[in-house]
């Protein structure tokens, strides 16, 4: 079989299991006709089939993207298939076809064995059923199978910051690249050999257009990459400050007769701190969960579907009043005009005040956990600092590389700052140990970390143990020092907003007749959402909700302007 884009051989697999005939035909006719260029799609009618049919294609290095299966069949369910199909072939991606009597039973494969999706039948019609979903779970595929000859390699020291931040820059921003670590790796040697680079010039950024970049920095890095780090309007009707997860709902936001639409600038990548969580669970539609990256690469896909512009590697620095105009300055010099400003820059995670902690850098030292850090972790112990939910996931995702996680928990126990599902899987969890009552008190090491001292503050103990691996979540601080002496915060830093805003009406700040709207700061026309805000849930899901609720108060704002 071939197809237009060479032999089928050459492509993905997509495997449908089903004993019914007709129904075979149909799910089968239907990816075809929807994935057929892209994909080869190949039909089985029984459990035991399609288990042939996998290992022939993992003997021959055939990669199986996917497995959509029925749920009612002779010999072997499709769980016990699917099953069967993730020990042998876990990246592929799995789908059980179901009628609703069995919705319990898929639910639970989702926990079970990881089923990726599970669909109702009849699909009809495919476009609005069963494309999207499965548009989703191949897309999802591809991202984690990237073509190598569109890749970009990062060649570096694996203890040296810039590589890190290069590397990260392109984690959270999904550029796929490769990394080769100059210490290991005989072709990364070879590369820096080739190139001439010295010692100071790393990382090598190799782009597949044969351009080298030497210790890039986040906006020579974004230039190269044709990623925009310059706002193309002179005025705008709304800009989005730090693209966190109050942002997807600035989509497109555009008045008939206005200037351009809105413009979304970002300091570092989309996403904020929800964009490096390693799995966010208690999001509507997600049953599954989904990572920060994957639900971050979502909204921006729909924010630019909508028209809004996306400027990365800016940071700001001030905002000032012009009359009805609000300008947002930037540390390069350039500005941004707008009529109306929503800052949802969010949080970052606290600094650990540790003895030592502060020379090393980012050398074996991170604060939160890209899933580009968990991978590197493969064999080592690790040390986790923190109790609430982001330490709890972060350590789930790192125990699936690391040889044990450590969890050093400042309190008694998890129970009180943690969310009872998180606490059951750590438990359940091999290889990770939880010590309570327990600090980190002093840092060690040469170029990178290379051991901690953890005090046990019931005894007043002191433990030296070595790690290369330190991750901390001790709490956010907001990123609002930009705003200062422009914008109400409290002694905190949060933006006070809204109904907190009226009540502090001291010295003037506010000055307009109409109260401030819900989400609206002490200058008018400059709204908050998210964690940044003063009292708000600290959940996704409300960032988001506050995101779509403050646009709307933009357009009332900017119908009285």
């Amino acid at each position: 079989m071939t197809g237009q884009d060479g032999p089928a051989s050459a492509r993905p697999t997509i495997l449908t299991v089903d004993d019914d005939p007709a129904v075979a035909r149909a799910i089968t006719r239907d990816l075809r006709t929807r994935y057929g260029r892209e994909f080869r799609v190949v039909s089985t009618d029984s459990g035991a089939q399609a288990l042939e049919t996998l290992a022939e294609l993992v003997l021959r290095g055939r990669a199986v993207a996917l497995v959509a299966s029925d749920q009612r069949m002779p010999g072997m369910t499709g769980i016990e298939l699917l099953a069967e199909v993730r020990k042998r072939s876990p990246d592929t991606k799995l789908l059980l076809l179901t009628a609703y009597a069995d919705t319990d039973v898929a639910i639970r494969a989702i926990n079970d064995i990881g089923l990726d999706y599970y669909m109702l039948k009849p699909w009809d019609p495919p476009v609005d059923r069963l494309y999207p979903v499965v548009d989703d779970l191949l897309g999802d595929w591809q991202d984690q199978h990237p073509d190598r000859s569109t890749e970009v390699r990062v060649v570096g020291h694996r203890w040296s910051d810039a590589t890190l931040e290069a590397k990260t820059f392109l984690a959270r921003n999904h550029v796929p690249y490769r990394w080769l670590d100059v210490e290991r790796d005989e072709e990364a040697r070879l590369l820096v050999e080739a190139a001439g680079a010295g010692v100071e010039e790393l990382p090598l950024v190799l782009l597949p257009d044969d351009r080298d970049l030497r210790a890039p920095s986040a906006v020579e890095l974004a230039a190269a990459l044709g990623l925009r780090t310059r706002a193309e309007q002179p005025l705008y009707d709304l800009c989005i400050v730090g693209a966190g997860a109050g942002r997807p709902g600035g989509r497109g936001l555009r008045r008939v007769g206005g200037p351009a639409g809105t413009v979304v600038v970002e300091r570092d990548a989309p996403g904020g701190q929800a964009g490096q969580s390693a799995s966010i669970e208690n999001y509507l539609g997600f049953p599954r969960g989904l990572s920060g990256a994957d639900l971050t690469h979502r909204a921006v896909a729909q924010a630019s579907r909508f028209g809004a512009e996306m400027v990365l590697a800016c940071e700001v620095t001030g905002l000032e009043e012009r009359g009805p105009v609000r300008a947002v300055r930037l540390a390069d010099g350039n500005e941004v005009e707008a009529r109306s400003v929503l800052v949802s820059t969010g949080v970052s995670y606290r600094r650990l005040d540790a003895r030592g902690l502060g020379s090393l850098g980012a050398r074996g030292v991170h604060y939160g956990a890209t899933a580009s850090e968990a991978s590197q972790c493969v064999g080592a112990d690790v040390y986790v600092v923190g109790a609430a939910n982001s330490a709890g996931q972060a350590a789930l995702n790192l125990a699936r590389f690391a040889r044990k996680v450590v969890l050093l928990v400042r309190g008694p126990g998890l129970a009180d700052t943690m969310s009872q599902y998180l606490v059951a899987r750590i438990e359940a969890a091999e290889n990770i140990e939880v010590r309570v009552r327990t600090q980190v008190v002093g840092a060690h090491g040469d170029d990178h970390l290379e051991r901690l001292e953890l005090c046990d503050t019931a005894t007043g103990d002191v433990e030296e143990v070595a790690t290369n691996w330190l991750f901390v979540f001790i709490g956010a601080s907001p990123r609002t020092d930009w705003l200062e002496g422009a914008v109400v915060r409290d002694p905190n830093g949060f933006l006070v907003t809204g109904q907190e805003m009226a009540a502090r009406r001291d010295g003037g700040r506010w000055p307009l007749t109409r109260s401030p709207y819900a989400l609206e700061t002490s200058v008018p026309g400059v709204f908050a959402a998210g964690d940044v805000r003063l009292d708000s849930m600290k959940r996704v899901a409300s960032a988001v909700g506050e995101g779509a609720m403050a646009v709307y108060l933009v357009h009332r704002y900017l119908a009285t302007v």
